[in-house]
């Protein structure tokens, strides 16, 4: 099955090529055509399996990703079909696991089998993390608003069902939840202290996730990025079950809990730090404590205009904004090649293309974006491709040669700037106000 029209594939690469450089077109090239090329299997029962790049699973956030800069394309049907197809699978592995962020293509047992959790055959890794859950959603919800489709949504309610019921769950995590993870003879960052458990919070109307989109332990327990994500997608579930199925039970738990979230992040997390001001903390526990940081994985609090949460000159957000691109956030690193964010997920002084991709699609301007663009290109180690991570003095120095969310995050930005990116996500209409 061909997952696209050439024409189409032609067509877009044409239309960046008239709107920017040679090098820049090149490189949007190789990285827009290599997700479809190589990622991407349909399957025997209309569905369709997306691997990372080189990890053989299937994440539900980088499979969302993945599809990001396709969705201004969904006018050619072969490739509305393979987005379909992908929602679809998606959907059908939440209700298999909840708990899990990545999959098996079948039941084959691969991936971290010895982790101490409720494993079977179908799940590569069960790191339970807010946004493997929120990103299934955003993509069932953008396709279904671009194209007016609604034969992926077949499972859309029993998946949204269970995910309100998990996210319920996880208010109280000590107390209601039996979801534990441990993994032996690791760094601490794959796995959760107290046998699994994770650390101690208290109720705060948010709801607690045990790993970061990262993959690596939350320090905390309330994952602000993840919340606002969870709060955004609230409001497309209550859209999809009111415009769709006429479900107004449906619509209503999810606004219900939209709203505890919002008074979660809006009581919990945001905080005012002496020589920062007020911002958002990129985690809380519910007892106090903080986290002043941003990891450059998406949701990232640097991304949040992105999910739809607010709009990109919303006061608090310039706030968060202004402290997260400095150097007071110990994930900011500058260099003689780039400077931008990184990741505890990667070595010290790495910058992630992730990152500089989301810092310039919140830009406020073109100059900006371009600019931004312009380091992407040249920190690309020749290969045409984005990495995982580069090290801010040497690019030639980097994580992961395969890694398509990067590339999917390229080619957002590259059709930003080109002017073709046609679709975007507006605000959701409660705000949390500075």
């Amino acid at each position: 099955m061909t997952l696209f029209s050439p024409e189409t594939l032609e067509r877009v690469c044409s239309c960046v090529a008239e709107r920017l450089d040679q090098r820049t077109t090149a490189v949007f090239r190789e990285c827009f055509t290599n997700t479809l090329a190589t990622t991407i299997e349909p399957l025997p029962d209309g569905t369709a399996f997306v691997v990372t790049g080189d990890i053989p699973a299937m994440w539900l956030r980088d499979s969302t990703a993945q599809l990001t800069p396709y969705l201004h394309f969904l006018d050619d049907p072969r490739l509305a079909d393979t987005v379909a197809q992908v929602s679809r699978r998606q959907l059908i592995f939440i209700l298999h696991d909840p708990y899990a962020n990545a999959f098996n293509r079948a039941p084959n047992g691969a991936g971290h089998s010895n982790d101490l959790t409720e494993l079977d055959a179908w799940v590569w890794e069960r790191k339970y993390e807010i946004d493997s859950l929120c990103y299934p959603i955003q993509l069932a919800y953008d396709f279904w608003r671009i194209t007016e489709r609604t034969d992926h949504l077949s499972d859309f309610v029993a998946a949204a069902r269970t995910i309100i019921a998990l996210w319920r769950t996880e208010q109280d995590h000590a107390g209601r939840s039996s979801y534990r993870f441990q993994r032996l003879n690791s760094a601490a960052s794959d796995t959760l202290a107290r046998e699994g458990r994770g650390p101690i919070v208290a109720p705060t109307g948010l709801t607690w996730s045990g790993f970061r989109p990262s993959d690596d332990a939350c320090a905390l327990g309330f994952n602000i990025p993840g919340n606002v994500f969870a709060a955004v997608e609230l409001t497309h579930i209550a859209e999809i079950a009111s415009g769709v199925f006429d479900d107004t039970d449906l619509a209503s738990a999810a606004v219900d809990l939209q709203r505890e979230i919002e008074d979660g992040i809006r009581n919990h997390g945001v905080v005012t730090a002496a020589g920062i001001g007020t911002v958002y903390a990129y985690e809380v526990d519910g007892l106090g404590n903080y986290l002043l940081m941003d990891d450059a994985n998406v949701p990232s609090l640097l991304s949040v205009p992105l999910l739809g949460w607010c709009a990109d000159d919303d006061p608090l957000y310039l706030a968060t904004r202004a402290f997260l691109l400095s150097d007071q956030n110990r994930y900011y690193h500058r260099g003689s090649a780039a400077s931008g964010q990184g990741s505890p997920h990667t070595p010290s002084g790495t910058i992630w293309p992730i990152g500089l991709a989301v810092e310039g699609l919140t830009a406020r301007t073109g100059e900006e974006k371009a600019a931004i663009l312009r380091t992407l290109v040249a920190t690309d180690a020749g290969t045409r491709r984005m990495h995982e991570s580069f090290h801010k003095d040497d690019p030639t120095a980097f994580t992961r040669d395969w890694f398509s969310w990067a590339n999917a995050m390229f080619c957002e930005l590259a059709l930003d700037v080109a002017g073709l990116r046609t679709y975007t996500r507006q605000p959701i209409a409660a705000r949390v106000e500075s």
